[in-house]
């Protein structure tokens, strides 16, 4: 496996990164390799907690980071969030909308589903990356350079049975990805969405506990690679390092994808 640590992007330093729901997993992951290609990272994150640690681990190991706390599906709060970033760093460059209910979700039949349950993943997962997106997009087009990038995963594409929040939401992610690409293309604000396979994160270990009583997340993740065809399940810094792409000057004619991570299990889709 490549060694990620020597992998580096330094057109991103002192990029101004900001990354929703990165109090934890992923989201955690993704703002921890922000901060060590140099850039400014926001940690907007509902848990103030767990921002606060996170822009803490940044900052120890050498780093720039701001922990805002945020809701994503609050407008307010999201504009306030917006507000704190320019009034202290001047401007916006990646918007990584990662925020996303997931792991507390139960997987069950489709008229199981109650409707309270339905609403909520919508306006997270959906409305939350909307609204991210439109108070992030002004400071973009004003300078004439922005990356936003949407965190999916498979399921937009090949959505599994008993999981229509999580699917539903991330195809209506995956649209509005290719719609902003649409209109960000002139100004030089490019974005697409990341779909994110199985990969060990603690989301996945969330999830599985919550699922697998007495079977170890080891043999979880062993039971997952038997059906992935590079023969196991990816790490969330091998994503990261794919964000961390896009958002870098190597990806300056990439905008309107919709990149599979998944060690090859959905290539035809």
């Amino acid at each position: 496996m490549t060694d990620l640590q020597n992998i580096v992007f330094p057109s991103l330093k002192d990029r101004v990164v900001i990354v929703t729901g990165a109090g934890q997993g992923i989201g955690r992951v993704f703002a921890k390799a922000f901060g060590k290609a140099g850039s400014r990272v926001v940690i907007a994150e509902l848990n103030e907690k767990r921002a606060a640690s996170v822009s803490g681990e940044i900052m120890e190991a050498g780093g720039e980071a701001l922990a805002v706390t945020t809701d994503v599906a609050d407008p307010n709060s999201v504009n306030e969030m917006v507000e704190v970033v320019t009034d202290d760093w001047g401007r916006i460059d990646v918007l990584i909308n990662n925020a996303a209910i997931f792991s507390t979700l139960e997987m069950r039949p489709f008229e199981q589903i109650p409707l309270e349950e339905w609403e909520q993943v919508l306006r997270v997962n959906v409305t939350g990356a909307f609204l991210c997106a439109r108070a992030a997009l002004p400071a973009m087009r004003k300078a004439g350079w922005g990356r936003i990038i949407n965190i999916l995963n498979t399921g937009a594409k090949a959505p599994p049975p008993t999981g229509a929040p999580t699917a539903v939401t991330r195809a209506a992610g995956l649209a509005l990805t290719k719609v902003l690409a649409g209109e960000g293309a002139p100004h030089n604000v490019l974005v697409n969405g990341l779909l994110v396979g199985r990969i060990e994160s603690d989301q996945w270990v969330k999830r599985h506990a919550a699922e697998n009583k007495g079977r170890s997340i080891e043999a979880f993740y062993d039971e997952m690679g038997g059906i992935i065809p590079m023969g196991r399940v990816g790490t969330a810094e091998e994503f990261a390092n794919v964000a961390c792409f896009l958002a870098s000057d190597a990806g300056t004619y990439v905008t309107g994808t919709a990149i599979n991570i998944d060690g090859g299990l959905c290539p035809v889709v």
